[in-house]
């Protein structure tokens, strides 16, 4: 009988106290040290701190489709801006609607912002239209006096389909046949159109020139009126053009000069695109985007190549028009179908703009932008301060507590607030570059929260050991008898917290998330540091002649504690019996 009770250990016992110990302290020395390692020493700031920008767009539907606008669709295009704007790296951004019609974009201050603010201002529909004409808009002054709104790929890029000349290819009366011939093919459908409005007859004199009718008449009208200069007649030229309809646009040579185009009915939308991606030629060593089409975006494609490669310049060329502006103009060489190989005047920032557009820019919707305001880190920082106040004022409120009713336990609580503050700026800061979390005031919040979680487990636990305490039992079987119970309770407690995170997290959007995501990982981090350091540190203390010996000012006083020992009554009622039996 001597061996089992030798080998048996203490209920709820921890045998080696010195194993958790050094488990977290490994992941604390390997966490602190991969985030120096990474050189992401402070956790991402979102724009209520850093500052940033705001963009409040509002959904605009096409002639004839105003039923359009509904909450389908509208999420629908919160999640394509969300990875247009992602696809820059600028994964802290926050994206959502706002009432029924409009999105609002939040971009914190970063190395892309520039970039990402452009790109959410192009929200309109993506279409590869044919180019039936295209003219230098004179005078053409230096490009600083008309730069463009946008850092957009110049509308010269070549293509495997070609670069095509900085030079005017047409007239304006050769593009007004080309266009009344457009307008008057016998089928409705976008390929005709476009085939017949390339054919060499449009090359002709005016005398033989069919006399236009009042819609090509108004279209002539209006690429004669379309001043490419002006950003408000830019804006103007697409606006309530239907894509079955010819149009006019403007885009940037290679040079930079803006021309005006003819454009033919569009062949093939944004959402005919699967993918596209930018790359370096490894023959030429040369920018290049690669476009990847669907199914029946490969039928439409093969289609128009095949008409457009055996056409003569500018009528080999298909434009491609975003927020009616011509962002790409490439040449065809040949006949293309499942994928395509945008080539020509690109550098590396030029060819990822033009991939992320093609990418992302299938929009269910056009937006027209409403406000783009910036965000100051001042009112954030103020708020911040304040919040930093408030959380130091509790913290300093719950130490004197536990100082005063505590007292030498106080010391055990105070080290695992510490570990676990440690460990939640440590993996703030980690977080932020591996998937994109971005501190808010919400997120803040959460952390203070967060401290009054992490102390309700403490008291849970040396509350536990007072009972045991009082029943009369010595500390070391005291610690190792309250923790079972105290564990059950902790455990509890909080899955509760997380579960309550989870579904605040699922639910909500934006800021709020900020909030859930903190609540959640600090209630984590409160069961690693009860585990792995609150409990074996205590079991360590209580080996300890201050501890062990209940000295007045280790807050484990039996005295103070009011303790009776029932257990030894108990042996003393029972001494008689037993002499007896001797």
């Amino acid at each position: 009988m001597a061996a089992p009770k030798k080998g048996r250990r203490p209920a709820g016992g921890q045998s080696r106290p010195g194993r958790a110990l050094a488990l977290i302290l490994i992941a604390m020395v390997a966490l602190t040290g991969g985030m120096f390692w990474s050189g992401h020493t402070t956790p991402r700031l979102g724009i209520d701190l850093a500052g940033g920008t705001s963009i409040t767009l509002k959904a605009k539907a096409e002639p004839g489709q105003e039923s359009a606008v509904n909450e389908t669709n509208m999420n629908t295009a919160v999640g394509i801006i969300e990875r247009r704007v992602n696809g820059l790296g600028v994964s802290e951004a926050e994206v959502q609607t706002q009432g029924a019609e409009n999105i609002i974009v939040n971009i914190p201050r970063g190395t892309n912002e520039k970039q990402a603010r452009e790109q959410v201002g192009t929200t309109a529909q993506l279409y590869f239209r044919p180019v039936l004409g295209v003219t230098a808009a004179a005078p053409q002054p230096a490009p600083s006096a008309t730069g463009s709104a946008s850092p957009k790929p110049s509308a010269s890029s070549g293509a495997k389909v070609g670069e095509k000349s900085a030079t005017p290819t047409a007239t304006a009366s050769t593009q007004g046949r080309a266009l009344t011939e457009a307008l008057k093919a016998p089928s409705p459908t976008p390929t005709a159109t476009a085939s017949s409005s390339a054919k060499p007859k449009a090359t002709g004199t005016p005398q033989a020139t069919p006399k236009p009718d009042a819609a090509t008449a108004a279209l002539e009208q209006k690429f004669t009126s379309l001043n490419c200069l002006d950003a408000k007649s830019r804006a103007a030229a697409g606006q309530g053009v239907k894509p079955t309809d010819p149009t006019v646009a403007c885009g940037k040579n290679a040079v930079g000069q803006w021309e005006k185009y003819l454009l033919g009915p569009a062949e093939v939308d944004g959402k005919d695109v699967d993918n596209a991606r930018a790359g370096l030629d490894q023959r030429t060593g040369q920018w290049i985007v690669d476009m990847e089409f669907t199914d029946g975006g490969s039928k439409k494609f093969q289609s128009i190549t095949s008409k457009l490669s055996q056409q003569t310049e500018p009528q080999n060329q298909f434009a491609i028009v975003l927020d009616g502006e011509v962002v790409s103009a490439p040449r065809v060489q040949t006949t293309l179908s499942a994928s395509a190989q945008i080539s020509g005047s690109f550098n590396q920032q030029s060819a990822q703009d033009l991939g992320n557009i093609l990418s992302y820019g299938a929009l269910p919707l056009s937006f027209q932008t409403q406000s783009v305001d910036t965000v100051t880190a001042a009112l954030g920082g103020d708020q911040l301060q304040a919040g930093l106040i408030a959380g130091a004022i509790g913290l300093a409120l719950v130490i004197i507590y536990l100082v005063v009713y505590y007292r030498g336990l106080s010391l055990i609580a105070i080290l695992s607030l510490a570990v676990s503050a440690l460990l939640t700026y440590v993996l703030m800061a980690l977080l932020g570059p591996a998937i994109g979390f971005a501190l808010n005031l919400p997120a803040v919040c959460g952390a203070i929260v967060a401290i009054g979680i992490t102390a309700d487990s403490f008291i849970v636990y040396f509350e536990r050991i007072r009972d045991e305490l009082r029943e009369g039992r010595t500390l070391r079987p005291a610690v190792e008898r309250a923790w079972p119970r105290a564990r059950r309770t902790i455990l509890v407690s909080d899955f509760v917290s997380f579960l309550a995170a989870a579904v605040l997290f699922i639910v909500t959007v934006g800021k709020v998330q900020g909030f859930a995501f903190t609540l959640g990982l600090t209630t984590l981090l409160d069961i690693v540091v009860v585990f792995l350091f609150t409990k074996p540190v205590m079991t360590l203390l209580a080996r300890t002649k201050f501890f062990g010996n209940g000295h007045a000012w280790s807050g484990l006083d039996p005295k103070r504690l009011g303790a009776q020992p029932p257990l030894r009554r108990t042996r003393r009622a029972h001494a008689p019996v037993d002499a007896k039996e001797a």
